[in-house]
């Protein structure tokens, strides 16, 4: 195994540029309808649903840039070894709600990067979290990602 090398491991604590994201009624409207919620809350922009976070900070990406896990490359990531990504879970912290007129500043970082043996072969896992805070500073939410590649 020992897939992971001391550069690949230096990644670890790496974090990209705080993103700042300004939060519109419209932005939670539109994500309400497109995800077919039934709050009226969500319905009418008065509070986000939680996974509206969850691509707020990433890139806009056309379809044929995204990768075979449906994600924009990651801005912030080693090479690695192994190329065939999958979802490995989500983990999210809320805080507060996302309301209207926020202004966001979302900060990922890697976490961890490491290695098991899976049945068919190594696996490196790949841990990311994404802090989102007001503009003051308040904690709004955490995400932490996992990613495996094999």
């Amino acid at each position: 195994m020992f897939l992971l090398t001391p550069e690949i491991r230096s990644w670890i604590g790496h974090r990209e540029p705080p993103v700042t994201v300004e939060v519109s009624r419209r932005d939670i409207v539109k994500y309400a309808i497109a995800t077919e919620q039934t709050r009226r809350a969500y319905l009418d922009g008065d509070e986000a649903p939680p996974m509206f976070a969850f691509g707020l900070f990433r890139p806009v990406t056309p379809l044929d840039a995204l990768g075979p896990d449906g994600l924009p490359p990651a801005a912030a990531m080693p090479e690695l070894p192994l190329k065939r990504t999958m979802a490995g879970g989500i983990r999210l912290t809320v805080h507060r709600p996302v309301r209207p007129g926020d202004t966001l500043v979302g900060v990922r970082a890697i976490a961890d990067i490491f290695e098991k043996e899976g049945r068919r072969g190594p696996l490196i896992f790949v841990v990311t979290e994404l802090a989102i805070a007001t503009g003051a500073g308040a904690p709004v939410m955490e995400e932490t990602l996992t990613r495996i590649v094999r």
